[in-house]
């Protein structure tokens, strides 16, 4: 289960009257324009929860290759932002589940050559599954990596090709690469954009190979967004409004996430809120929201006096963990000379510390009129995290339908390309 806490305790001029008939009506219109968008299917991403495809294709792959698959040590993942943050992401939130098989997983993501180096450390190929994952197959990290161990490894070789699965769009120049090379590729419709991918193949079947209960998590995000079209979950339009209607002089979005488990889920928030919604709009204006990511209560001694006492153009989502289920590790009672004033913690679980320090500092910050909201899981499970997901793709969407912007496309990064083709040649 997910709670979700919507209160924006700000100035007057920034209220939001739930009641108010133009607050209503601006609600009812940028529902109808999320629903304009999922059954023209403008974004595949709606449709991923309720599609069996993934399931079906990973099912195939890995009765295929079980003889491949038994004795895995390792999954590579070469693949660049929508392509491998929400696949990580999954994974370290759920990395701690009984059932996640003994994998290691990398990622190949970075042309920096000491990391390159580092990640492929102790693999060897008789263990491994190298996974390329590229909507176009023309993104030149991914292209460049694959290159790589295509030669460090000998992937072409008839022995070892079942070592390499490709995952990318239908009719794109890396299936025909790969079908007329004879690798095992699986494919995802065009219109799913990297970043809304992670419910589709390019996180099912690493996840499921993984050992995750990949069809909860792609329940969790049908009840959520089912809910969401059935009008009861009014807060994801409430927030999107408020965060648009607001954005010159709120123009920053702070997730504050209190547990390392979501270091790499903000990764992917930062990602999908960056990308998506820092656009030109239909009138010619440029808009955006910056995203930042924070780990309580790491973050409390690095950006929270920024916070508090620096200019106030930030809103704050806390996103925690009902810590009552994560009560094992106790801090000592062990008396100091010295240090007496800090053994009030004496005897506490860890848990019960990390999720008071989360509470005290949203007291502060709604002392201080800060608009702040929250996200609490009472556990992190596939159900809730499919759950999570789909919430932060349909606040994005949300966000970009009031902004009058094409969400789902990335003009600026594809400039950046063209630039470095250029400069290469």
């Amino acid at each position: 289960m997910i709670t979700f806490n919507l209160h924006f305790n700000t100035t007057e001029s920034s209220k939001q009257d739930k009641h108010d008939s133009h607050f209503i009506q601006e609600k009812d219109s940028v529902f109808h324009k999320i629903l304009e968008e999922k059954e023209s299917h403008k974004s595949g991403y709606y449709d991923l929860p309720y599609d069996t495809k993934a399931l079906q294709d990973c099912s195939t792959y890995m009765q295929d290759n079980a003889e491949i698959l038994k004795d895995l040590t390792h999954i590579i993942i070469i693949g660049i932002g929508g392509s491998s943050l929400g696949l990580k992401a999954i994974d370290t939130m759920l990395y701690h589940l009984p059932h996640r098989n003994d994998i290691a997983l990398k990622f190949l993501e970075h042309t920096d050559p000491i990391k390159i180096q580092k990640s492929l450390k102790r693999i060897r190929i008789q263990t491994s599954l190298f996974i390329v994952i590229s909507k176009s197959g023309m993104t030149i990290e991914t292209t460049s990596l694959m290159k790589y161990c295509l030669w460090r490894y000998n992937l072409l070789e008839p022995n070892l090709k079942k070592r390499l699965l490709i995952i990318t769009d239908k009719s794109s120049i890396l299936e025909s690469w790969a079908n007329e090379n004879h690798i095992k590729t699986i494919t995802i419709n065009k219109n799913i954009g990297g970043r809304f991918s992670v419910l589709s193949a390019v996180g099912v079947v690493p996840l499921k190979i993984l050992g995750y209960k990949v069809e909860e998590i792609l329940d969790g995000a049908k009840i959520l967004q089912d809910s969401f079209l059935a009008r009861k979950e009014e807060h994801i339009l409430e927030k999107a409004i408020f965060m648009a209607n607001n954005h010159n002089t709120l123009p920053i979005n702070i997730l504050f996430s209190y547990s390392s488990s979501f270091r790499d889920f903000n990764l992917w928030y930062v990602q999908l809120w960056g990308e998506s919604l820092g656009k030109i709009n239909e009138k010619g204006k440029k808009v955006g929201l910056t995203p930042i990511s924070l780990i309580g209560s790491i973050d409390q001694h690095s950006f929270l006096q920024l916070i508090i006492e620096g200019k106030n153009d930030k809103t704050i989502t806390f996103l925690g963990i009902n810590h009552n289920n994560y009560h094992e590790i106790v801090i000592p009672d062990i008396k100091m000379k010295g240090l007496e004033s800090t053994d009030f913690v004496n005897d506490i679980p860890f848990a019960k510390l990390l999720s008071a320090q989360e509470k005290a500092t949203m007291r502060v910050l709604d002392e201080d009129n800060l608009p702040v909201d929250s996200i609490q899981i009472d556990s992190l499970n596939e159900h809730n995290i499919g759950a999570l997901i789909m919430y932060y793709e349909l606040l994005t969407s949300a966000v970009g339908c009031i902004f009058e912007i094409n969400t789902y496309d990335q003009p600026a990064v594809e400039r950046g390309k063209k630039i470095l083709s250029q400069m290469l040649r």
